[in-house]
């Protein structure tokens, strides 16, 4: 199969679902060799039976990428299997919503732990293959790592940080013929605002109106495109570069419209009983 990627492994974190799954499509029809990582292993198999239907080459790896062990043995069992890495896609991530009345910090640490420490091991394990082939490295960030945005603490400050390590190493592997692409979607099609903070998935609504969500397939090739071009950031939906501009350029009349529409939401919100007014 020829294709851009043809050849070449690419490794994909949270592959099982969402924008890593629809990632790994693209990239096979583009000739590349697919390893996809996740917890998941009946939807893995589900990825990759599709995959090779329509005869593309893939393995799938269950790992956790908090788990720096089970990550380490994914990543040499593809070393094994294929013997390089050209493309590393560090997706895998977690959302953990509410007000800060509501939130502790081990739910903060929860969140870190994946969406940031997730990130890190991914690519302390994985970065030697990169600069041997010179390869390409890309991140999901999110507009909420440009942005910040009500009932999200958690989720927004990992995103920040995800950016901010991105934006980094960008210039840390540039001499290294490393490209470092940061990926910030806005509102894609995907399970995380259909989870508690726990990960659970829940039979809630999907709060954003299906209009300003865009389809899992279409961000799969813009990020494949970006990733090939080695664009240094891939901003996903015309929402999403409209609010990072707005926000960036008019930031008193972003948190103020802001507020105003969150402000329904946070006043449902309970106050605290302190210790004090419990008699």
């Amino acid at each position: 199969m020829k294709g851009r990627f043809a050849e070449q492994v690419v490794f994909i974190t949270g592959a099982s679902s969402g924008i890593g799954e629809a990632t790994a499509y693209e990239f096979a029809k583009e000739g590349a060799k697919v390893a996809l990582v996740a917890r998941r292993k009946d939807r893995l198999e589900k990825v990759k039976k599709a995959i090779v239907q329509k005869g593309g080459i893939v393995e799938y790896f269950v790992a956790d990428v908090t788990n720096y062990d089970e990550l380490k043995i994914a990543v040499h069992k593809i070393i094994d299997l294929w013997g390089q890495l050209d493309v590393v896609l560090a997706n895998a991530g977690i959302g953990v919503p509410g007000h800060i009345l509501q939130l502790k910090v081990e739910d903060f640490r929860r969140q870190f732990e994946t969406n940031f420490f997730g990130v890190l091991n991914t690519v302390e394990l994985t970065l030697p293959y990169l600069i041997k082939q010179k390869g390409r490295l890309g991140i999901v960030g999110s507009v909420a790592g440009r942005l910040c945005t009500p009932l999200s603490a958690p989720y927004c400050s990992s995103k920040f940080a995800v950016v901010a390590f991105s934006e980094c190493i960008y210039y840390d592997l540039k001499h290294l013929g490393v490209s470092v692409t940061i990926i910030n979607p806005g509102f894609v099609k995907s399970e995380i605002r259909h989870k508690n903070k726990y990960g659970e998935l829940t039979n809630r609504p999907d709060p954003v109106p299906s209009f300003l969500v865009m389809p899992t397939e279409k961000a799969g090739k813009q990020i494949v495109c970006a990733l090939y071009h080695r664009k240094p950031e891939l901003i996903i939906t015309k929402h999403g570069k409209i609010s990072i501009f707005f926000g960036r350029h008019f930031p008193r009349t972003y948190r103020f419209l802001l507020g105003i529409f969150s402000k329904k939401s946070v006043n449902r919100i309970p106050l605290p009983v302190y210790p004090d007014e419990k008699e």
